[in-house]
């Protein structure tokens, strides 16, 4: 299977969750955090420094748990505000169509 190339929105999202990781995980070993989250230091590893940018969302979230985060808190923090990727929670409303 051939990935398709990643954009640079998807790059910097990527890069903007491996720092909310590392701040979240303050002084606690990598070790021990990815212990928690059930996935190996190399893996946390990968993700923290954007070498991961697409992490598995099982994984991201088995990460937001270890590290006491929140899906939402994470979402809000890694995705720009008017990213297309994020859809309006409410529909926009189109006017009728006259006939």
């Amino acid at each position: 299977m051939v990935r398709t190339p990643l954009t640079p929105e998807e790059r910097e999202r990527g890069e903007r969750l491996g720092r909310l990781l590392r701040e979240a995980r303050g002084d606690r070993s990598m070790a021990q955090v990815a212990a928690d989250a059930g996935i190996s230091p190399e893996t946390l590893r990968k993700i923290e420094t954007g070498r991961v940018p697409t992490p598995a969302f099982f994984t991201v979230a088995a990460l937001a748990d270890a590290l006491d985060l929140s899906m939402d808190d994470l979402v809000g923090r890694c995705v720009p505000v008017a990213s297309p990727l994020v859809p309006p929670l409410v529909p926009p409303l189109v006017p009728p169509v006259a006939a």
